[in-house]
């Protein structure tokens, strides 16, 4: 770097330093909890390769970084993309930001990387892997140490770099729901290890080939006729590149055999592993992670004016183009179902207190409440949501009010036209932005159907009574969303939150619909506006990160040391074509023949034309499939429906198949 530069990036540093602070002060007013940021000022070129490496600033050499970050370049250069943020998961935390954006933007940045790092901090899936937050250090000795293998004059580059791409293309194929645990060099069997289960071996019918590879003729010959066949794992097992870890080998093509892997490539499987467990939470929790910071960046650059008057409408310009942006979008959906939850549960909170109001019950709620009044009745007290003019007005016993704060601000100290959140405390941050007052939310509470209202009822305990309506909700606890929203922050993935919170009122309110290829019309079409239809095709989204969910069924199948894999099937078939290319990245990792049980679809002609006439669509014939890559060419066969019976939707994190949809 330039003495030019680094005094350049020092300047926007120092520019940026109070709105960094004064950030971090706003989040932990809202009640976040994150962890501290380190804010990097980078230029153009630094911004695109930081993508291209996923937010660090060393990763191992290899091809994807340089197509990742060509793909980033022209990406700004072609389409219009501008990047605005990244932040890694790291204790500290790291963020980047982009010396030519606007202050706006800096601003916009700076608020959303401090409720990512709430996240991080607090997110139970995140805490899996917190037994080594430092995960730049532990990113960067990979990458040293896969330099180091690359430079071996003794190790061929070309290998190291193929060795990666065979363990990438398995990388999420991990048990993401438990916490990393490391595979050693000890774990993998030898002979002892193989004759302390001699008593459980059966008649071994070996091939020669299989023979010469694994055991030796003096082992062989110690055991008994009468033995039974190994099978292992005894439980078909998630984490595909932790069996490879402990069982595989490699194919030597010359000797046209397996062999035992070389350090480098244990080491290499090992550590690539490990990288896929540090950002399996970022992948499981995309929509709660974009949607929890794009929620809190709102209301600190809306709500509380974060973003200047002359910055508003270049932030809110570039807000509404995230949020606008096509396809699957993370932070609308994740801000939307945010929302949605606060507001439910402010909504709940409000709907017992009145249920408690003599002569108001389920049934006859909507018929006796007047909604407007109710709007009127939750107003937060103008003391706190007219700060700075309330300033002589509010009270430094109140809970609501930071006592020292106000005094500061009395006398001069705390500039309270421009910083008015800091004269309260929560709970008055919480009644300031309650969101059932928002003009957008007005008839929320109005809206809230006879079926919730008698499951509210159900599970309410009768211990308080209210005279009237206005009693009722002058108990109304301000905070209850936020509270839901924390708790819910903690605990949950992507997969739950959207089991949990996609309501047919959600899907409504926000017009969300599924769509399907019709094999009668030839193209897609609208199918259904149902939310346990919605929901499950979001399922397919997030379930095993959007991939099929592998497993290892047998590590010595049919007694051949050949490598079994189970399709855990949910309704959608693999793509075979990519099944049987990934087939033969797995042969290189365990050196042997390798399959896959699947279960297909199949149509057949005359009934899909028949259905076309008719204007229905085919029913097709679920069938099973195994795959099999020997070294040299794949082969697929139908099997029995007894092998795959077990595959069939039962055994994955959620039962997503929908055997009303189409193929």
């Amino acid at each position: 770097m330039s003495t030019d530069d680094h005094i350049r990036k020092q300047r926007v540093a120092a520019e940026l330093e109070t709105s960094v602070d004064e950030a971090a002060n706003l989040a932990k007013k809202l009640g976040l909890t994150p962890y501290p940021v380190n804010y990097w000022i980078v230029d153009y070129d630094e911004m695109n390769e930081l993508i291209a490496y996923g937010g660090f600033q060393q990763r191992y050499p290899h091809w994807r970084w340089g197509m990742a970050y060509d793909r980033q370049q022209k990406q700004g250069q072609f389409l219009g993309g501008k990047a605005f943020e990244i932040v890694n998961n790291d204790n500290p935390a790291h963020a980047f930001l982009q010396e030519s954006n606007e202050l706006a933007d800096q601003k916009a940045v700076i608020t959303h990387v401090e409720a990512h790092a709430d996240f991080f901090a607090n997110n139970d899936w995140f805490g899996l892997f917190a037994d080594d937050p430092e995960a730049a250090a532990m990113l960067g000795r990979h990458a040293e140490t896969i330099e180091e293998y690359m430079q071996d004059p003794e190790i061929d580059r070309a290998e190291v770099e193929k060795w990666i791409d065979h363990v990438l293309c398995l990388e999420d194929n991990i048990d993401q729901h438990q916490p990393y645990a490391p595979v050693d060099g000890e774990d993998r069997p030898d002979e002892e290890d193989l004759a302390e289960v001699a008593d459980q071996l059966g008649d071994l019918e070996l091939s020669e080939e299989v023979r010469r590879q694994v055991f030796t003729e003096e082992w062989l010959d110690a055991q008994r006729e009468d033995d039974e066949p190994i099978t292992f794992p005894e439980e078909p097992q998630k984490d595909v590149l932790a069996f490879l870890q402990t069982h595989g080998m490699q194919y030597d093509a010359d000797g046209e055999k397996a062999v035992e892997m070389a350090d480098w490539q244990s080491d290499v499987l090992e550590m690539l592993r490990r990288e896929a467990y540090y950002f399996a939470p970022q992948k499981m929790t995309k929509v709660m992670n974009e949607g929890w910071a794009s929620y809190w960046e709102s209301v600190m650059m809306a709500g509380e004016q974060f973003a200047s008057a002359d910055e508003f409408v270049l932030y809110a310009d570039h807000m509404s183009k995230v949020l606008g942006s096509g396809g699957l979008n993370p932070y609308k959906l994740g801000l939307e179902l945010w929302t949605y939850l606060e507001n439910s549960e402010n909504r709940r909170e409000v709907v017992e207190r009145l249920l408690r109001v003599e002569d108001v019950t389920w049934r006859n709620f909507h018929d006796v409440i007047d909604f407007e009044r109710v709007q009127d009745l939750i107003a937060p007290d103008p003391a706190v949501t007219d700060v700075p003019a309330s300033l002589d007005d509010l009270d430094p016993d109140d809970p609501r009010v930071d006592a020292d704060a106000l005094a500061r601000a009395r006398d001069g100290e705390i500039d309270v036209e421009t910083y008015p959140w800091k004269v309260l405390t929560e709970a008055g941050m919480a009644e300031r932005h309650y969101s059932l007052v928002k003009p957008q939310y007005r008839g929320f509470v109005s809206r809230i159907s006879q079926s919730e209202l008698e499951r509210i009822s159900r599970y309410m305990f009768d211990d308080a009574r209210y005279e009237s309506v206005a009693d009722a909700l002058a108990d109304v606890d301000y905070a209850r969303g936020w509270e839901r929203m924390r708790e819910v922050r903690e605990s949950h993935n992507d997969v739950t939150f959207l089991d949990e919170f996609l309501t047919q009122e959600f899907v409504d309110e926000h017009d969300y619909f599924t769509y399907e290829y019709t094999h009668s019309s030839g193209d897609f079409r609208a199918t259904s506006t149902a939310a346990e239809d919605v929901k499950k095709k979001l399922m397919l989204q997030f379930t095993n990160f959007g991939k099929p969910t592998i497993t290892v069924a047998d590590g010595n199948y049919r007694n051949r040391n050949e490598l079994l894999l189970t399709h855990q099937y949910n309704g959608v078939v693999l793509d075979l074509e990519q099944a049987t290319e990934t087939l033969k990245r797995v042969f290189e990792l365990w050196g042997r023949p390798v399959n896959l049980l699947t279960i297909d679809k199949e149509f057949d002609e005359h009934d899909v034309e028949v259905a076309r006439r008719r204007d229905q669509e085919p029913e097709p014939e679920e069938v099973g499939k195994r795959l099999r890559y020997d070294g040299e060419e794949v082969t697929m066969q139908e099997v029995d429906w007894s092998e795959v019976e077990h595959l069939d939707a039962d055994d994955i994190d959620y039962d997503t198949k929908p055997e009303e949809w189409l193929s």
